[in-house]
């Protein structure tokens, strides 16, 4: 038996199962016919022992087809719900994985991430979601945005749930050269981190210019750090990023240059099974099924993208170079080095909005960016409620720490054990 015999598990609708379920990234341009294989992370739950019940819902191609998506929504399968507000936002794009976790739908889920797309829709739905080191697990058979950004990573309602599955889902894979990096720095047991007590003795930075958006939010999270000090945690405050903020249009940039190369080789890989075989044919085939596809917004960001050239050219080598400049060595890693911290912490995001098919999404910021155009893990733990709506606290650091996050995170979670389950509210209360 393994690790995970007979554990009901949910995938994201963006990560190849090579069986009789479809696997679309939300879109009926790809619900022609399954993928001819497993991605290299269904493999692993599979061998493992997993059960993999079917998949998640998600924002249609993760959230990367209109400039005012609805998160969570998808042609194929409509709307997700918040459990805990259903007129509210689930988060995107892995909401669907979220949401079924945080309303017992399954033990665990598998979410994807390029920015925000694990820690938002964790946060918002009062779970732990985790989103690794980029080359810790496998790409390979998912529906790519940018090969620079995307991971896929375990999400579950406590912290020992996610080390379990994280334990299953790494491993050097040939079909994905970012795994390489990983060789001697994946650890064979993260469950052996959780200490209840690891907070005792951190050197915790507060990243305070991520406060701000949401005045209770700050009062929760605020009274979380009173906790970690409590724990023996001494808070560094501020120790905000000296890059923050300065790196949103080239990162925007990056997303549309790989975006465009990287979706087109992902659909090589589907042969002539579905309909669609390059960014060009999915736009096409939008704007011939805009009834089905575009009932609520359009598709600028596909459009952008397929304006771009080659991943060769200056535009893009610029712009990749400045966010890991930015992000790494003027960003997270100055941060850590300049303060001598062990990890940063800063309030996941504001409570969840209420989702509006007229307007799209109203983002109030998420402190996702950093660690998401950097590479490095990033792990949210559920903190507390404003007006019955959850809130997520972020732990976040340079490459390869999910060790000491999973610690830290572990130990906030053992002490605080704020979680509660879903009511299905029509609307939040308290």
């Amino acid at each position: 038996m393994g690790p995970l015999h007979g554990i009901p598990v949910l995938v994201k609708d963006n990560i190849n199962t090579g069986d009789r379920m479809l696997t679309t990234a939300g879109s009926l341009a790809l619900a022609d016919a399954p993928a001819p294989s497993d991605a290299f992370v269904v493999e692993k739950l599979r061998a493992a022992g997993a059960l993999i019940l079917g998949k998640a819902n998600m924002s249609e191609w993760a959230n990367f087809r209109g400039k005012h998506s609805v998160s969570g929504w998808s042609p194929r399968g409509g709307q997700c719900l918040n459990p805990y507000a259903l007129d509210r936002t689930p988060c995107g794009s892995s909401s669907g994985s979220a949401v079924a976790v945080a309303a017992n739908l399954c033990v665990v889920s598998i979410g994807t991430e390029t920015d925000g797309s694990i820690v938002c829709p964790a946060s918002m739905n009062c779970i732990v979601g985790l989103k690794p080191t980029l080359g810790l697990v496998s790409r390979a058979g998912i529906v790519p945005i940018a090969h620079s950004q995307d991971t896929a990573g375990p999400m579950g309602r406590t912290v020992r749930d996610v080390a379990i599955l994280l334990n299953v889902l790494t491993g050097s894979d040939p079909h994905d050269p970012a795994t390489k990096l990983a060789e001697g720095k994946v650890e064979s047991d993260y469950t052996k981190f959780l200490d209840a007590n690891a907070l005792d003795g951190a050197r915790i930075g507060v990243a305070r210019k991520f406060f701000g958006s949401n005045a209770a939010t700050d009062r929760v999270i605020n009274g979380s750090l009173d906790v970690m000090k409590e724990m023996g945690a001494t808070l560094v405050d501020p120790a905000d990023l000296p890059s923050h903020g300065q790196y949103d249009a080239s990162e925007r940039e990056v997303l549309v240059y790989e975006f465009k190369a990287d979706l087109n080789e992902y659909l090589k890989s589907r042969g002539n099974s579905v309909r669609v075989h390059s960014l060009v044919d999915v736009i096409a085939f939008n704007e011939q099924h805009r009834s089905e596809e575009m009932p609520y917004f359009e598709q600028e960001w596909m459009v952008e993208a397929n304006s771009k050239g080659s991943l060769n050219e200056k535009a893009y080598l610029d712009s990749l170079n400045k966010n890991r400049r930015l992000s790494r060595e003027e960003g997270i890693d100055a941060t850590i080095k300049t303060h001598g911290l062990d990890a940063i912490v800063a309030p996941t995001s504001a409570p969840a909005w209420l989702t509006d098919f007229v307007n799209g999404d109203y983002d109030p910021g998420c402190c996702s960016q950093p660690a998401a155009v950097a590479g490095y893990p990033h792990v949210t733990v559920p903190a507390g409620f404003v007006a019955g709506l959850p809130v997520g606290i972020s732990f976040f650091g340079s490459a390869w720490s999910e060790p000491t996050l999973l610690g830290f995170a572990y130990a906030f979670e053992q002490a605080t054990l704020v979680r509660k389950p879903p009511r299905f509210l029509r609307s939040a209360e308290p």
